[in-house]
């Protein structure tokens, strides 16, 4: 029986990996904000400029804001699920 290989980030790559990681984490959550400002601004102008389409438009980005936040929670645990501990 072969032996399990599980790859190792190499010595001293831990701490620059977490702050990178750390910083796209932050940079999702700060999209997700604007996504849903951006989407209630729209829905507000198509509202006061009786523009439908502007409105329409806004409801559908906040949706879809919300289905990506689910699936931003959601995917990493399927993930891990399906590949475990990651060694072959």
């Amino acid at each position: 029986m072969a032996a399990k290989v599980c790859p190792q980030a190499p010595p001293g790559a831990v701490g620059p990996t977490n702050e990178i990681t750390g910083y796209v984490l932050w940079g999702v959550i700060i999209l997700f904000g604007l996504g849903l400002i951006i989407g209630l601004g729209a829905i507000i102008a198509g509202r006061v400029f009786s523009m439908q389409h502007a409105s329409k438009v806004g409801v559908i980005s906040i949706v879809v804001v919300f289905m990506c936040a689910i699936a931003y929670l959601a995917l990493p645990g399927m993930l891990n699920g399906i590949l475990g501990q990651g060694c072959i």
